[in-house]
């Protein structure tokens, strides 16, 4: 594929992503349709895509719609790339562009910081402007930046120097990463991490820095029991029993689906996971980790569709469902243990806010905290460690 038929596809793409079709559902269904595209073209799709959504708001104010069509010519403007040369109309590359658009892109282009905070939903803007104080335009800014791709060196089988090694030797290039000890971030080869050695032997996971920074707010006793309550693909669960070896860990998530590559994950990284019965948890444990359903307001730039189908609703019944599970989970902390509530959110009303309507119902008291941005180099996330009181 050319160049420009590579941008006309993701026209087409936007355009049925914005009437209501998932992404990744609409890339894969591309994809498919489209035998003929090679790795290259696919993966240079998915960016132009991806790109589009996660600077929406801003790309539409330089294209001048919000259209596929308006979208790539937001693109092509803010990456200094000469839209004339690309929408031709030959072969499969888009139609030549009208009065209007070429009006509009020899126009002056919207203020630097009218278009960074057009990429926020605007119903959510005076909420992350108080939450964020000073910080609102630096992460806003790197907001409509691609996230960097993480790595956790596994320490049951490997150092992180080691990690590194053996990833550099399969063209997997990276540097380690300040927000953890176990942190790499790739910086070449990237595309190459799922079919790699290094991979398939359990040396490496993919996982944000800041939420193997998170896991450092919490140290186990040898033979402490452990329990993450909103396991998922045990992303966490896999890091502790890494850091933890002699731990009990349980996982445990209310979506069984969601715990299926738990088991094989595990195998692979050399750990043991016992999986409770989704929603049956019983039992007392040292440790609680609750990674509560959240907005993933701090992942946005990864899942920049979730972004602008947030509605004040949904954040609401999440931060009722935090709430819930927050309370469930007290119980199930042992006499002494201590109950860690974490989010990848940046919005207070699911963080600090969340835990101080916790505590402030009596019992418990918060021992320590983490907020991190992704000025920070990694995802927005937070956490804290409560004890009983």
């Amino acid at each position: 594929m050319t160049p420009a038929a590579r941008l006309a596809a993701a026209i087409d793409l936007l355009d049925a992503i914005l009437e209501g079709a998932p992404a990744e559902r609409a890339l894969t269904n591309w994809a498919r349709a489209n035998r003929y595209a090679g790795s290259g073209d696919r993966a240079a799709v998915r960016d132009h895509v991806f790109d589009a959504l996660r600077c929406r708001g801003s790309f539409a104010a330089l294209g001048g719609s919000l259209s596929g069509r308006g979208l790539i010519l937001g693109l092509c403007r803010a990456e200094g790339r000469d839209p004339t040369a690309l929408f031709t109309g030959e072969g499969h590359a888009p139609a030549v562009l009208n009065d209007a658009e070429a009006r509009h892109l020899a126009s002056a282009a919207p203020p630097r910081e009218e278009l960074l905070t057009s990429d926020w939903p605007e119903w959510l803007l005076p909420q992350l402007r108080a939450d964020l104080g000073a910080d609102f335009a630096p992460v806003s800014e790197a907001m409509q930046a691609r996230a960097p791709v993480f790595l956790r060196a596994n320490l049951a089988k490997t150092t992180r120097d080691g990690a590194a090694q053996a990833l550099a030797a399969e063209g997997i290039e990276t540097q380690p990463h300040p927000l953890a000890d176990t942190a790499l971030e790739v910086t070449a080869g990237a595309r190459k991490i799922a079919q790699s050695q290094a991979y398939a032997q359990g040396l490496v996971e993919l996982q944000d820095a800041a939420s193997q920074a998170m896991l450092q707010l919490v140290d186990l006793a040898p033979g402490a029991r452990v329990l993450d309550y909103c396991a998922g693909g045990g992303g966490k669960a896999l890091a502790l029993a890494a850091a933890f070896p002699k731990a009990q860990i349980t996982a445990h998530d209310i979506d069984a689906g969601r715990m299926r590559d738990i088991a094989p994950r595990a195998k692979r990284a050399g750990a043991k996971i016992t999986l409770a019965e989704p929603g049956k948890v019983t039992g007392q444990y040292d440790l609680v980790l609750v990674d509560a359903p959240c907005s993933g307001a701090g992942t946005w730039r990864r899942t920049p569709e979730a972004k602008w189908r947030l509605a004040p609703a949904r954040l609401a019944e999440l931060v009722a469902l935090q709430a819930e599970i927050l309370s469930h989970a007290a119980g199930l902390v042992a006499p002494g243990g201590r109950l860690c509530y974490m989010t990848c959110s940046l919005l207070d009303v699911e963080n600090a806010a969340q835990i101080a309507a916790f505590t402030a119902r009596g019992g418990w008291e918060s021992t320590a905290h983490l907020r991190l941005t992704p000025c920070d180099g990694a995802d927005g996330f937070f956490g804290a460690v409560l004890s009983r009181i």
